[in-house]
């Protein structure tokens, strides 16, 4: 249990992050949807902090891109995303 509440409903889909398959839903940011997942460490400090752009604690690889603001990317289907802990 991740102690997150869903309210109303939303399309699901699938990212990748570390290469595994982790089921999302449309609209989530990245960072919504693996803290959701039971992921609480994604980037180099201990937890997504602000979840606003703010503290850059979410840093991840997304698409290829480094150094992306987890907070700030809304998830689709097929994105894929490496967190520092698999770095």
């Amino acid at each position: 249990m991740t102690g997150f509440a869903r309210v109303g409903e939303s399309r699901r889909v699938t990212i990748l992050v570390d290469g595994k398959p982790v089921e999302a839903r449309e609209g989530d940011s990245v960072a919504l949807a693996l803290m959701a997942s039971g992921r609480l460490t994604i980037g180099t400090g201990p937890t997504p902090y602000c979840l606003m752009g703010v503290c850059f604690g979410c840093l991840c690889t997304i698409d290829g891109r480094p150094s992306e603001q987890a907070c700030m990317t809304p998830v689709r289907e097929g994105l894929s995303v490496t967190t520092e802990a698999a770095s």
